[in-house]
């Protein structure tokens, strides 16, 4: 294998891993906010995905319930749920993980202000675009400002953490 082809797999393995580990974070921070107050808060197991009114499950919930009848033919459970949500959302960190990896190889650019814009851009596309049109949350306007700025900041802790432990698993490679 080239070391070009070794570089690039490495750096994506490595974002894989941070990609877990920002959506474990992301998850906590969903979690603390809860404490603060319960309409901030992440559902068990949703991955940080808070309840939102008018829609009362998480995107996650929603997802892995429309995962489940494609493969069943046959709803989630309600009690599956939490880990149908959290299967989803760490699938998704992980993957998101993997293009952030590929990219910072590439472009090493993309892990400028760690990681943060890069998050920013997810939160835009996944949250306030994607989940809208795949039909897993509503349009953006039906939902407070509260829940927009919690979902951002949620993904903030997401890119800063995903950052931190790429670059801890790479080291000086993560700046090459």
């Amino acid at each position: 294998m080239g070391m070009r082809r070794h570089h690039l797999i490495v750096h994506i393995m490595a974002g894989v891993a941070a990609g877990v580990a920002g959506s474990f974070a992301m998850e906590r921070y969903q979690r603390a906010l809860g404490r603060v107050s319960p309409d901030l808060g992440g559902a068990p197991g949703a991955g940080g995905q808070q309840y939102r009114q008018p829609q009362s499950e998480p995107a996650t919930y929603v997802a892995a319930d429309k995962a489940a009848r494609a493969v069943t033919g046959q709803h989630l459970p309600p009690q599956d749920k939490p880990a149908g949500g959290a299967i989803v959302h760490y699938a998704f960190g992980s993957t998101v993980g993997a293009l952030y990896g590929w990219l910072s190889a590439r472009r090493p650019e993309t892990a400028a202000g760690m990681g943060m814009p890069f998050a920013t851009a997810v939160w835009l596309t996944a949250d306030e675009i994607a989940m809208p049109i795949a039909g897993l949350a509503k349009r953006p306007g039906a939902y407070p400002l509260t829940d927009h700025l919690s979902a951002l900041t949620a993904h903030l802790v997401f890119g800063a953490t995903m950052e931190a432990t790429r670059r801890l698993l790479l080291g000086r490679e993560s700046t090459r």
